[in-house]
């Protein structure tokens, strides 16, 4: 197993929800360096956004010779960076194309060059299973939707990105690794999920808006279970050269189901109310986990309903903290400390 201490990470997109997950399980014991455009930032939130161990940078992983100055001296590279969110993604489909495929190419290019990489870390994505997957394993025929359908955009270029990834290990010898997240959820996440939607309007008594029936499935994991998995990736020698299905396999529901279950477990006045959507959906998605239990040892261990309510407490503590703000309407830092 990869001893991850005394280490320099480097971590695209650092400042999104997963990616500062990632860096408070690891800024004790390892320099961090974040790479970041900021369009989403889950950082400031936390109490280690100061830590003498991290280092922030605002770049563009399509800057080439930006990315080969600042990531040198590294030796973990993990890349999140990427436009990710649904709606974002049918607005800006080039956008979304050029930054996740042209985007990666120049980051992968930039760690090959480090003398003493020990792992690189790609982050790929379940939608490469396209409407419909259940019990989906690693190894399963990928599947992406209708050519000029912009909703499949996103799932295309993170499909091209693990291609490349598994071919710098096969040709190069590159110790890298790919994961695929599944709904991941849970404190401090920013963008369009639809869970931490859910809790932030139940605990505010606003009305729960599902697109279409409701009847799509989902499998839901908890970021803290997510983190696991990425480090247990990072660390454990059977990864490398793999791809892994990163989810929780037994937190399966409805959409309806869940708004249902959050309203039943937090309580409140809200209504679940129904709405139209146009463009392709994901039916059914379902991780197959084996591979991941079998190779490195990861299990999701977060129920659903102890996630929803774990989310739901650090939603009600920001929403406390939100009311007692400075007339600059900025969170202390205490404040921020306290919640985080």
């Amino acid at each position: 197993m990869l001893k991850i201490e005394n280490r320099q990470i480097f971590i695209t997109g650092g400042a999104g929800f997963i990616g500062s997950k990632l860096v408070g399980r690891l800024i004790e014991k390892n320099k961090i360096v974040i790479y970041d455009n900021f369009r989403r930032n889950s950082l400031k939130q936390n109490s280690f956004a100061t830590h003498p161990n991290l280092t922030v940078i605002d770049g563009d992983i399509l800057d080439y010779p930006k990315l080969h100055q600042v990531i040198r001296g590294s030796h973990i590279v993990v890349h999140c960076a990427a436009v990710a969110g649904i709606d974002t993604v049918i607005k800006h489909p080039t956008e979304t194309m050029r930054t996740n495929m042209v985007g990666t190419a120049k980051v992968i290019e930039a760690a090959a060059t480090l003398s003493n990489l020990e792992r690189f870390v790609n982050f790929s994505t379940s939608e490469v299973f396209g409407r419909e997957a259940f019990r989906s394993e690693e190894t399963d025929n990928t599947s992406i939707g209708a050519v000029g359908e912009a909703r499949w955009t996103y799932a295309v270029s993170k499909l091209a990105a693990e291609h490349l990834t598994k071919a710098y290990h096969q040709e190069y010898n590159m110790p890298t690794v790919s994961v695929r997240p599944f709904n991941v959820y849970g404190p401090g996440q920013v963008g369009e999920g639809a869970m931490t939607t859910f809790i932030r309007r139940a605990i505010n008594n606003e009305d729960l808006l599902i697109h279409r029936d409701g009847n799509q499935i989902r499998a839901w994991c908890y970021i803290e279970d997510f983190v696991d998995g990425l480090l247990t990736a990072i660390a454990h020698p059977a990864a490398v050269g793999e791809s892994f299905n990163i989810g929780n396999a037994r937190a399966v529901i409805t959409v309806y189901g869940l708004a249902q279950t959050i309203l039943r477990v937090l309580g409140g006045d809200s209504k679940i109310k129904f709405v139209s959507r146009s463009g392709p959906d994901v039916e059914l998605r379902v991780p197959g986990v084996e591979k991941a239990k079998r190779l490195i040892g990861f299990e999701a261990k977060i129920d659903l309903e102890a996630g929803i309510k774990l989310t739901a407490d650090y939603y009600r503590r920001l929403n406390s903290l939100e009311k007692h703000t400075d007339k600059n309407n900025k969170i202390t830092d205490t404040e921020l400390t306290a919640a985080s």
